[in-house]
């Protein structure tokens, strides 16, 4: 079969200075969106739009303007957009068939812009995974662990899950117990508890430590010890009154709580 060149020359070069156009088209859009996109995140971030509205309303946007830069682009090598519109609908219904979980992880995300069970910035424990809320995105949520690891949550999966959201109230409560032995001063170990927990430091105002008996083991009395304090000194008050207390106990002599002799025998037969 005869090879004719000037008719190859003919179409292949106006296919590659199209399709080098393209390349150019979507390099400078994507630019362009990044720009935009920049510009208007710090805009809107003088106003005193929420965050996390801000931020899931700026990627669905982003999301947008890639699709229409797509079908500027195939506007510009002479794809009819209309057939286009009719295909990717078509896709996109095949595609929602057989992604059903990120259709669902979508519509979670919109639930959780509507019901505002969290926010970001917000201290949760939601889909298996406590932390920071650092972002809602549109098909997922991403949490920062206390252990400074990102966990990348599914929106269904937090939505659908019990949350516990630890930033909304003012405060909470450090829950800790102290040992005591059978032969222990309860009343003292008491008063001498409560005088130690009112020195740790970052507690809420107004509202005193409890210091009282939890319960009785065969070891002694176990008192509990719940300071109030806001999340964002949980930590430092939970080591800080567990250090009290090894504390308070040891320098005022108190008994290390003994095993009893029933209990040790079964555990070593």
């Amino acid at each position: 079969m005869n090879f004719d060149l000037a008719v190859a020359t003919a179409v292949i070069v106006p296919f590659l200075f199209k399709l080098a156009g393209a390349i150019v088209l979507w390099i400078l859009g994507g630019w362009l969106i990044q720009l935009g996109m920049r510009l208007l995140r710090r805009a809107c971030g003088k106003s005193n739009l929420d965050p996390t509205v801000l931020k899931y309303l700026l990627n669905i946007l982003a999301a947008l303007l890639r699709v229409i830069l797509v079908v500027a682009i195939l506007g510009f090598f002479g794809i009819q957009t209309a057939s286009f519109a009719a295909l990717l609908a078509g896709v996109g219904v095949a595609i929602g068939a057989a992604w059903s979980g990120l259709l669902g992880n979508f519509a979670a995300g919109v639930f959780l812009q509507i019901f505002r069970p969290l926010s970001v910035g917000d201290f949760i424990c939601g889909g298996g995974v406590t932390g920071t809320v650092e972002e809602i995105g549109m098909f997922v949520t991403s949490i920062l662990a206390p252990d400074n690891v990102r966990n990348i949550v599914p929106n269904s999966k937090l939505f659908g899950d019990t949350i516990q959201n630890f930033s909304v109230h003012a405060y909470r409560r450090v829950d800790l117990v102290a040992q005591l032995d059978n032969s222990a001063d309860v009343a003292k170990a008491i008063a001498l508890l409560k005088q130690g927990v009112a020195r740790v430091p970052n507690q809420t105002e107004g509202m005193a430590a409890d210091v009282e008996i939890l319960e009785f083991t065969e070891r002694g009395p176990k008192l509990a010890v719940r300071p109030y304090t806001h999340t964002s000194h949980y930590w430092q008050v939970y080591f800080d009154t567990n250090r009290m207390i090894v504390e308070v106990l040891g320098e005022n002599g108190f008994p290390v709580p003994r095993i009893p002799v029933a209990m040790a025998g079964s555990s070593v037969g």
